[in-house]
Order: structure tokens, then C-alpha cells, then sequence
């Protein structure tokens, strides 16, 4: 395999692959060009998209060179971070996450940990001094491992968690301490045997190979394939993989994870709009798993934290020259970044974007209106309700702009069957995933018991300008009855439910709706396609 298709990024600045999105996927292509402006970001290595296509082209080639390419980039990595893959003593544990050239939020593979087994652990032990986290990113790594590389239900794994939770009379994972992790992680282990047939790898690098290929398989996954189909997306781009020390979110009370929009993607203001959760990974922000969010608890906690995200917001603001979408994880109270991209925003923000950021001189008048090619200008609105009066049914996390109103739907099959029948409907459903995308794209809205506003399919939702509320705990959903119970009020599946993704209140029936149209940036756009005159 040659080595063009491999592209190395140090930390900070102090190495930066050439090449381009197409080569490197969206997501290496983004954390080079963060490096150059010296912004914290943990080295990595990349299997370019042409690289990486092999596996489908040249299957048996592809799978009996990759092991000695992931072996020669390891001992880069090794070099470059001081410690050993698969070392028990000073153990490296790395990310694998794909990166197609185009993004696809939530689409496609990530797994966090790789590295750890029964001999690291003992090492992580060591080294950290905390056994919390070493347990804990075990047991993530066991069940991610189980669910992307063997595609084994997560409802095992999610009962073991239960009952452990139960056991000790607490409501959430950070609670547990690293005696129960250490229970629990064993736990895993042998679900994972009973749901795969086979024994969890102890070998870092086989678990590197594996992840590697179930990375790269995960662009012909069903969400993958519907989501090119909604955006036309060639089917032949292919992912590239990076590979990524891991930095840690889970290490305790000053370490978290987090994702920020440097623009309110719902409404377009120029301010700070992020999800935060404390000693958390990555994917319990994006995954839609987790129930809301602890945001407003970081700058008390982390002061310092609030100028570090304001400047990178700025200076990569100033890098792209348009709002951006990032992610970032905290470790012991030193911020990193992983990800950025343009964010994907409502029509509404997109247009507010598009005039302020002319307006503030960091892109143009033909630049802004490049943007907005494609969207209906005049079609454009925000929709909220009349009334303040009437009491909701219950209150979530307002994750969008604008009203739904329409059948409660409980599964794709349903809400196809309304949108036939002219009728979007809301689609209610436990959690925000991606998996989901087909039944988004067929609603008028979405009202989920957990997830947050930065969920990756609450991104999606936004895109596609669906009103979005998340993390509405009142709601209990029986799906087996298909009904939704808010308190002491059910309603079943056909039943009409209004969500309002400004505020984030549900309520039954129809309600009165209002729309705003966006006046004033409306006439600064035609103000600048009237010709100019001498």
C-alpha cells in the first residue's frame, strides 16, 4: 500500500499533512488545518479514502496488508505521544473514527479505548492513578465494540447497566464507583462472548484491524446509504479512518465532553451555543443516548474555560469564514479538540447568517449569496404559537425553531404511512439516533425522551428545518401499545400532538400557530442584488 494515502497530523502545530478532503476525509482534512493554527489537538494518523476504498474494490488484498500499514503508522504514533500500544506498562489507547469527504454527521463508525484488555488495564492503573476511569472506558469499550464491530442488540448491555445502577440506588453511569465499573465491565465481558459467539480480543492490534475494516464497512450501513440518498451523495466517495491518541472526558469532576456551534444554528445569533455533559466520552453528547445537559455548569465550574471556547470559536470563525460545529473534550480541566465543520444550520439561521456575517465584514456579498443558492428565500419562516395560556403536556430541550403539528407516529412504517396520506407526522421516540433518518425526513417533528440539541440526528433534524424537542423526560412511550404517557394524559399512535421547538413545550391536539417572516434580512438581500448605480 503506498504511503501517499497516509497522512500523519502532530499536536499542536508541529506537522501538517498536505492534502485535501477528498484524500483525507472532511474530518483529518479539518484537524490538519487545526493544527496549523496551533489549536490543541491530539496527534493522529489518517487511511486516505482511496486507500480505504481498496476494501471494497480489492477485499482479500486490502485485509492482508493492513495489519503491517496499522503496525508501521503505530510506532509513528508511539513516537510522537511517549507511549506503547498494547504496552502494559505505559499503555496507548486510541480512537478510530471515519471521515468521509463530505459531512455526514452520525453516519458512519466510531470507536473510543482501543487499546485496553486485561494486561493494559493493570497499566492504565498505574499510570492514571484512576481506577474509575480505567473501568469505565473498559466497559464503553467492550459494549461499543460488541454493537459496531459485531453489530450485537445493546439492550443486553443496557439491562446489566440498569440492574447495576439499581443495585446501588443511583440514576446515572458517573455516579457508579470504580468497584462497580470493575463488576460491571466483567459483566460486559461475558455478554459480549454470549451476543458474538467469540471471546473480547486481547490483542490491541486486533481490535485496531477489526475497528479499522468495521470503520470503513460502516459507509454501506442503512443510515449511511439513506443519508447520501436525501443529499446526493456519490456512493463511490468511501470513508477514510483516523486513528487518534484519546484524550478523556470520563477522568473525573474537571473533565467532560462537549459540542459547540460558534452560531445558534436554530436562530442564527452570534453566540456560544454548545452541550456539555461531566465525565463523559464523546458519544454520550452525540449519541442521543444521554438526557440533557450540563452546559450551564461548566463555566462555573472550569472559568477558564469560557475564553478558550470564545477564542477558538473566533479563530476558527476566521479559518472557515463561516459558523462552525466542533467538538471537544475536557481532561482534568485542559480543553481539546477533535472535530470541526461547517455547521449545518435552519434555513432561518442560514439566511440571518448569511447577512450578519457580511455585515461584521468576514465574507462577502457574493459569498453570502453563494450560500444561499438552493433555499427558497421567500418560503422562508418561523412558526410559533399564539397563545401562552394553556398549560403543556410536558417541557424537553428546544432543538430547532418552529412549530409541528401533526399524527404521533411511533416508527418509520407509521410515519410513512402518513406522509402518504398527506399528513407529516410528530415521530415520538425514546431516544435522538441516526438510525432514525428516513422517519425524520418523512415528519414534521420529532419529541424524544432523552438526547440533547446537539445529538447528532438532532443535527440532522435541524438541517432538514424539522421542529425538535429532546430530553422531555415527563414522557413515558409503551411501544408494544403504541401510546405515549405524559403524566396522567395518554395518547395513541394517530392522536394529534403540537410541538414548539421555540420553547420546547408539547401539547395535545391542535394549536394556534403564528408566522414570523424574516423582514429586515429579507430587504438587505435584494437591497444588494439591485444594480448598482453610478
Amino acid at each position: 500500500m503506498k504511503h501517499d494515502d497516509i497522512f500523519r497530523i502532530a499536536a499542536y502545530g508541529m506537522g501538517a499533512p498536505r492534502g485535501d478532503a477528498a484524500l483525507m476525509g472532511m474530518k483529518a482534512f479539518a484537524l490538519a488545518r487545526m493544527a496549523r493554527l496551533g489549536l490543541p489537538v491530539p496527534p493522529a494518523f489518517v487511511l486516505g479514502t482511496s486507500l480505504c476504498r481498496r476494501c471494497f474494490l480489492e477485499p482479500e488484498q486490502f485485509r492482508k496488508g493492513l495489519m503491517g500499514l496499522l503496525e508501521e503508522q503505530m510506532h509513528w504514533l508511539q513516537s510522537v505521544t511517549g507511549l506503547g500500544f498494547g504496552d502494559p506498562r505505559k499503555p496507548l489507547l486510541v480512537s478510530v473514527r471515519s471521515g468521509a469527504p463530505v459531512s455526514m454527521p452520525g453516519m458512519l463508525a466510531t470507536l473510543l479505548n482501543i487499546g485496553l484488555c486485561d494486561a493494559t488495564v493493570r497499566g492504565m492503573l498505574r499510570v492514571t492513578g484512576n481506577p474509575r476511569l480505567v473501568w469505565d472506558s473498559y466497559r464503553r469499550l467492550v459494549q461499543g465494540f460488541a454493537e459496531v464491530v459485531f453489530d450485537a442488540a445493546p439492550q443486553p448491555f443496557s439491562a446489566a447497566l440498569e440492574a447495576a445502577l439499581a443495585r446501588e440506588k443511583l440514576e446515572r453511569v458517573q455516579d457508579l464507583d470504580h468497584q462497580s465499573l470493575s463488576r460491571l465491565t466483567h459483566t460486559y465481558l461475558r455478554i459480549f462472548e454470549e451476543s458474538t459467539g467469540r471471546p473480547f480480543p486481547q490483542n490491541p492490534f486486533d481490535q485496531l484491524g477489526l475497528a479499522a475494516q468495521a470503520v470503513i464497512a460502516s459507509w454501506n450501513a442503512p443510515r449511511a446509504v439513506e443519508y447520501r440518498r436525501l443529499y446526493r451523495i456519490a456512493d463511490d466517495l468511501c470513508t477514510a479512518v483516523a486513528v487518534q491518541q484519546m484524550v478523556f472526558g470520563n477522568a473525573g469532576g474537571t473533565s467532560g465532553t462537549g459540542v459547540a456551534f460558534t452560531r445558534d444554528p436554530d436562530c442564527g445569533e452570534k453566540r456560544l451555543y454548545f452541550d456539555f455533559l461531566f465525565n463523559s466520552q464523546g458519544e454520550d453528547v452525540v449519541s442521543g443516548r444521554a438526557a440533557g445537559s450540563e452546559a450551564e455548569l461548566l463555566f462555573p465550574a472550569l472559568p477558564e474555560s469560557e475564553q478558550t471556547l470564545l477564542d477558538i470559536a473566533a479563530a476558527l470563525e476566521q479559518e472557515y469564514g463561516d459558523a462552525q460545529e466542533f467538538e471537544f473534550t475536557v481532561q482534568d480541566g485542559v480543553l481539546y479538540l477533535l472535530q470541526t465543520r461547517t455547521a449545518k444550520r435552519t434555513p432561518w439561521a442560514a439566511l440571518r447568517m448569511a447577512v450578519e456575517q457580511v455585515e461584521e465584514g468576514l465574507i462577502g456579498k457574493n459569498e453570502a449569496l453563494a450560500r444561499l443558492e438552493g433555499l427558497a428565500l421567500d418560503a422562508i419562516q418561523r412558526r410559533r404559537l399564539s397563545t401562552e395560556g394553556e398549560e403543556p403536556l410536558c417541557r424537553g430541550q428546544s432543538a430547532g425553531v418552529g412549530v409541528a403539528v401533526g399524527p404521533i407516529a411511533f416508527n418509520v412504517e407509521s410515519a410513512r404511512r402518513f406522509a402518504a396520506e398527506g399528513r407529516p407526522a410528530v415521530l415520538v421516540r425514546e431516544e435522538m439516533a441516526t438510525a432514525d433518518i428516513a422517519a425524520i425526513s418523512l415528519s414534521a417533528g420529532v419529541l424524544t425522551v432523552r438526547g440533547n440539541r446537539t445529538s447528532h440526528a438532532a443535527v440532522v433534524a435541524r438541517q432538514l428545518d424539522k421542529a425538535c424537542i429532546t430530553g422531555c423526560s415527563a414522557l413515558r412511550i409503551d411501544a408494544m401499545r403504541r401510546v405515549a404517557a405524559f403524566g396522567e394524559r395518554t395518547l395513541g399512535e394517530g392522536d394529534t400532538l403540537t410541538i414548539d421547538s421555540n420553547t420546547g413545550r408539547v401539547f395535545a391536539g391542535k394549536a394556534e400557530i403564528v408566522v414570523d417572516l424574516p423582514s429586515r434580512w429579507l430587504a438587505e438581500i435584494a437591497h444588494w442584488r439591485q444594480p448598482s448605480r453610478s
